[in-house]
């Protein structure tokens, strides 16, 4: 079983930066991928950045320049730094694992004000 714990959402001002944490924990095959997705209530999940266990990433195009996903030393924690950010960016930002999955965090909502 697999389990997703997010942390790092918040209240932010327009301009501002957050870093979102993601923790994996169970059975994750060696080779997986970890990203962000974000929703606005009525609107579709989207892709915001994922990154491979071997290091390869991608970014949606709002998310490029602005946004920096990683990997932490153990492997199985993601972090997206946010900078520069805009109340348009304002979200529900879910953390992905697919390692057989795919499996979803809980969700942790960041607000951006202008």
């Amino acid at each position: 079983q697999v389990q997703l714990v997010e942390s790092g959402g918040g209240l932010v001002q327009a301009g501002g930066s957050l870093r979102l944490s993601c923790t994996a924990s169970g059975s994750i095959f060696t080779f997986n991928v970890m990203g962000w997705y974000r929703q606005v209530p009525g609107n579709e999940r989207e892709l915001v950045a994922t990154i491979t266990s071997r290091g390869s990433t991608n970014y949606a195009d709002f998310a490029k320049g602005r946004f920096t996903i990683s990997r932490g030393s153990a492997k199985n924690t993601v972090y997206l730094q946010m900078n520069s950010l805009k109340p348009e960016d304002t979200a529900v930002y879910y953390c992905q694992l697919v390692s057989r999955g795919p499996y979803w965090g809980q969700g942790t909502q960041v607000t951006v004000s202008s």
